[in-house]
């Protein structure tokens, strides 16, 4: 019998749960658009593009998502942030629409970490 790999734990931090409930009011399809992308994660598909610049301590990845609200592609979609924790759990920074806003800078990826941190 094979050993079914561990499902990964997703965490949701208040600002990416706040943003999408934010998005969710002009952009209606968000949560199913989101959706396949949380269920490639708990399958341990870490997908997307490593953020360089958050040091030795953080594993960051930025991801594109298609807006299905608007026809223009990834490209003019949703982008996520999220943090590799361990290999068994996830951290969801933010989300935000790269209609609404150009990219998202290190030093906000680790004011959003620092606030998360708090949290605990």
């Amino acid at each position: 019998m094979q050993n079914e790999p561990h499902p990964v734990f997703i965490i949701f931090s208040d600002e990416f749960e706040k943003i999408l409930y934010t998005l969710s009011k002009k952009y209606r399809q968000i949560r199913s658009d989101v959706q396949p992308i949380i269920e490639q994660l708990q399958e341990g598909n870490f997908i997307g593009d490593r953020i360089p610049g958050m040091g030795e301590k953080y594993v960051i990845f930025k991801l594109r998502i298609k807006n299905s609200n608007i026809q223009k592609g990834k490209s003019a979609g949703y982008r996520v942030i999220y943090q590799v924790d361990s290999p068994v759990s996830v951290l969801l920074l933010t989300i935000y629409s790269k209609s609404d806003r150009e990219d998202i800078s290190p030093s906000e990826i680790r004011s959003i970490l620092a606030e998360f941190d708090e949290d605990e």
